[in-house]
């Protein structure tokens, strides 16, 4: 029987854990926030938890990213950008951190339930 106890985080196109159709929502889902180029690795579709590994991983970096760029921006560009012009970076910055963070808060949640899942097949063997 499906989870349907979903956090307020859970991705709404990724179909609830115990679902039939989980595994494979969650797979089209991480697929669409990491790099195109991850789609070679056939290893990451057949184990759906190896790709939320990345996919955290990828996420966690843009987040620190973006958290730098807010921290020096000011400096690096106010002889390079009109004062408006800087204040809108700012935002952009601020706007893209919130964004990346809660892209993460899913990703984690999607995660976690994908390793349970694993650890749920492990116990069957």
């Amino acid at each position: 029987m499906p989870d349907q106890s979903l956090t307020p985080d859970w991705p709404a196109s990724v179909h609830p854990p115990g679902s039939d159709s989980f595994e494979q929502t969650a797979l089209v889902w991480l697929f669409d926030h990491v790099p195109a180029d991850y789609r070679l690795h056939g290893v990451l579709r057949r184990h759906p938890v190896a790709l939320s590994r990345l996919a955290l991983q990828y996420v966690t970096a843009a987040l620190e990213a973006a958290r730098e760029g807010y921290r020096t921006a000011r400096v690096d560009l106010r002889d390079h950008l009109p004062p408006h012009a800087l204040d809108q970076v700012m935002n952009a910055y601020l706007a893209e951190g919130q964004r990346t963070a809660a892209l993460l808060r899913s990703i984690e949640a999607v995660d976690a339930a994908l390793r349970e899942a694993a650890a749920g097949r492990a116990d069957d063997t």
